[in-house]
């Protein structure tokens, strides 16, 4: 059963952020939104995270990624004012429109549920529990068929922080084997994200 929202972290109800959400995006888009809820609320249960809180960054997460190229891109760089942006696409702006959307219009303020809302493709420098969250449960819910997604999801049951590592370096490879150009901060937040990990083995 769909949870209520009693928090006050956005300014409508579930109901109503379902409802504009399924007139903002096409029908197989709002199909994966709430597969992707429905992956996220179920490991933020074996968590113990607060499903409220899931639930609205799930929901949020692809809230832009219809939007005209230009008016997406403005969003992102209001969110993270970096000009390397320009030189990315929709597939990485509408995370950090979307961020920048759940504040504008949707009046959240809680800078977790932003972070996770904008890096729920490439990531981010510091990923809390809800960041880790959304970002494996768009990669692994049941919607997804792609080589390596069963061990994404033995992964993300046995252990986040291992199921985030190799969707970042999949991710990287899956690019440079179509001989894309790489976002700048793509190996930016990777290469943060490794030393994180070098650092905490130091003091182990």
């Amino acid at each position: 059963m769909p949870i209520e929202y009693t928090h006050g972290l956005i300014n409508c109800s579930r109901e109503s952020l379902v409802d504009q959400l399924r007139q903002t995006i096409k029908p197989s888009r709002f199909e994966h939104v709430l597969r992707v809820e429905s992956t996220a609320l179920s490991l933020a249960e074996k968590l113990d995270a607060d499903l409220e809180t899931v639930s609205v960054v799930a929901l949020m997460h692809d809230f832009a990624k219809e939007m005209p190229a230009d008016s997406m891109l403005e969003l992102a760089l209001k969110f993270w004012p970096n000009e390397e942006l320009k030189l990315a696409n929709d597939n990485i702006w509408h995370g950090p429109a979307a961020a920048q959307l759940c504040k504008d219009q949707f009046g959240c303020n809680d800078q977790s549920m932003l972070n996770a809302i904008a890096g729920h493709t490439i990531g981010w420098f510091e990923m809390d529990q809800l960041a880790k969250i959304l970002y494996m449960a768009d990669y692994i819910e049941p919607g997804r068929n792609f080589k390596g997604v069963e061990k994404a999801r033995q992964l993300t049951n046995e252990n986040l922080d291992k199921a985030c590592e190799f969707k970042m370096t999949e991710t990287i490879k899956y690019l440079i084997k179509q001989r894309v150009i790489i976002f700048p901060g793509t190996i930016d937040i990777y290469n943060a994200w490794i030393e994180q990990k070098m650092f905490s083995e130091e003091r182990i």
